[in-house]
């Protein structure tokens, strides 16, 4: 997986690779940074998993990208285990979020007291990616 970082920080293409070799379509996500919109992505559905914690909501809007946002709170760490654990969470995004994701919808991730930082990176994956199943499929029967 290539990542493309073309307009800024704010906005990350993730250039995913098949087996062979080859570069899908981009998946665009842009990053959340202000507090209305974890606010607005906690009034929706939330999946506990055994590494992370996951929330999403869909927006209204007919964009074309989808939002993720990163959280750990105090009970994680001291500030080198948080910093650590929203690090593992961005990576588990872009391998994640670009495959499963779905546009239109944000996401949120939240780390676990040290369950984020010491769980082994593709359990870390498998929870995401069952976790974002959770959540579409409870909005695909409603």
């Amino acid at each position: 997986m290539t990542i493309c970082d073309d307009t800024g920080s704010d906005n990350l293409s993730f250039m995913p690779t098949s087996s062979s070799g080859r570069h899908r379509a981009p998946c665009n996500i842009n990053i959340l940074k202000k507090r209305r919109e974890f606010l607005f992505v906690a009034k929706g559905t939330f999946v506990r998993a055994e590494g992370l914690l996951l929330q999403a909501r869909q927006r209204d809007d007919e964009e074309t990208f989808l939002r993720v946002g990163f959280t750990c709170s105090k009970k994680v760490g001291n500030a080198v285990d948080r910093n650590r654990a929203k690090r593992r969470l961005r990576e588990v995004a872009r391998h994640m979020l670009s495959l499963h994701g779905r546009l239109g919808w944000d996401y949120v991730l939240i780390g676990k007291a040290e369950k984020t930082v010491e769980r082994p990176f593709d359990e870390l994956c498998k929870d995401l990616k069952k976790s974002l199943c959770t959540i579409h499929e409870k909005h695909s029967s409603k």
